[in-house]
């Protein structure tokens, strides 16, 4: 019988002004268990090539490095795109380039693919959130498992965020591409596709260390949320949503609706966070966190401080 075991994985790492992390990242890379990684570094037309700017001595214990720089900006999902294109391996990971990697991480996500064969496409693992001086703030460790569609779409699983997934080069083919429109919930819409095309294992350890800093970040950007992503999303899933019944399409419609309700806030547009907490709770009234997020609001910047803990209490760090 043939070796179906993975032989080599490609990891994309997109990178945009933020040589300060992104030699963490690489490091995190550099010291994984397992040996057979192709290192695929994808520049975003950073304002300072990142290539000169890399310790090379990182580079040394991986088996395959490509850097490629974009002749212009043209966002997150298209360098993944761009690295995706480039990639040989049977499973492709990703690296946000202000994330790392605990030494075991892709060891324990080809154990789970070699494990639950070729109906899984996509493995995700748990993480620790961090602030700026590396003070954990927040955590997530999936448990989730199998056929997991109707559950993303009605919000009750929480998708994993690129730092903590990998996934199969032949779900890509059948699923596509991130979508390079998305200024935020790239890897939502992503996950929204790549399970109707396969099942979901999940390694329910932290392996993966996310960093919330003062750094930009995609989830900061309230406006391209509520305008852009919002809008796309509900247009290219609500009807999928639809097709599980008019339950799964109104929590699919309250999850994220929520969503862009806690970013108004955490962002201070107190006014638009009311404004959509009172939609989601009308959506689905039965969400606990909605109601709580929505008293926040109605105080306005008095209570900003104490709903972002609230947030990491409950749910971590929005997508």
């Amino acid at each position: 019988m043939a070796d179906t075991k993975i032989s080599q994985v490609s990891v994309i790492i997109p990178t945009y002004g933020r040589p300060e992390y992104l030699n963490h990242a690489i490091r995190s890379v550099a010291d994984q268990t397992y040996g057979a990684v192709e290192l695929i570094l994808v520049d975003d037309h950073s304002p300072n090539p990142v290539e000169p700017l890399i310790d090379d001595a990182a580079f040394e214990s991986i088996a395959s490095v490509d850097i490629i720089r974009h002749e212009e900006n043209r966002g997150a999902n298209a360098a993944r795109c761009t690295g995706i294109e480039a990639a040989n391996g049977t499973i492709v990971a990703f690296l946000d380039d202000d994330d790392t990697w605990h030494p075991t991480y892709l060891e324990r996500v080809i154990e789970a693919f070699d494990r639950s064969g070729p109906k899984v496409g996509v493995v995700m693992a748990g993480e620790q959130v961090v602030n700026k001086d590396n003070v954990q703030i927040g955590s997530d460790i999936p448990a989730c498992g199998g056929d997991i569609l109707k559950e993303i779409l009605q919000g009750t699983v929480r998708t994993a965020t690129f730092s903590r997934f990998a996934v199969r080069q032949s779900v890509i083919e059948s699923a596509g591409m991130p979508d390079d429109r998305f200024p935020s919930w790239q890897d939502k819409e992503w996950h929204i596709r790549l399970s109707q095309h396969c099942q979901y294992e999940s390694v329910s350890e932290i392996l993966v260390t996310r960093r919330i800093a003062d750094h930009d970040q995609i989830t900061d950007n309230f406006e391209g949320k509520r305008d852009i992503s919002y809008q796309l999303l509900l247009a290219k899933h609500r009807e999928l949503a639809a097709e599980f019944g008019r339950q799964t399409e109104q929590k699919f419609l309250a999850s994220l609706t929520q969503t862009v309700g806690f970013s108004a806030l955490r962002n201070g547009y107190y006014t638009q966070s009311v404004k959509y907490l009172f939609r989601a709770i009308r959506y689905d009234p039965t969400v606990p966190a909605t109601y709580l997020y929505l008293l926040s609001a109605l105080g306005g910047p008095l209570t900003y401080e104490p709903a972002k803990r609230l947030k990491h209490t409950i749910a971590g760090s929005t997508n």
